[in-house]
């Protein structure tokens, strides 16, 4: 057994990746090595930062543990705030960030999976 503790003390910026706009700070809650079979990080997007139009190869669950965001797809933008649950089906082209002005943070649970930048 392992305890891991969110902690934005221990969130380290992730601006420089390709999948995001904006600052963006991140902590692996658990990882591969962890646990092979799931992956679970805390994203925290800063002032209206979003990640870019992407998909994954498996399902994803967010949960947003703080603040207001935006969650979208082909279909349209739907504003999210603390205690929202999204599931993504795999292969679904979407995006999801802070709301202008506001910070968002969400758990990003899913499987060890393929993801790509569909713009």
């Amino acid at each position: 057994m392992e305890i891991t503790r969110q902690d934005m003390a221990k969130h380290q910026p992730d601006s420089r990746n390709p999948y995001f706009s904006g600052e963006v700070l991140k902590q692996d809650l658990v990882t591969d090595e962890m646990v092979p079979s799931l992956r679970v990080t805390s994203v925290s997007f800063q002032n209206g930062a979003k990640n870019r139009w992407h998909r994954h190869s498996c399902e994803q669950v967010l949960i947003v543990t703080s603040g207001h965001g935006i969650v979208a797809n082909d279909d349209g933008e739907q504003e999210i705030s603390t205690g929202d649950i999204i599931t993504i089906d795999p292969g679904e082209r979407h995006w999801h960030g802070a709301r202008p002005g506001k910070d968002m943070t969400h758990l990003a649970i899913l499987l060890p999976s393929d993801m790509e930048l569909a713009e």
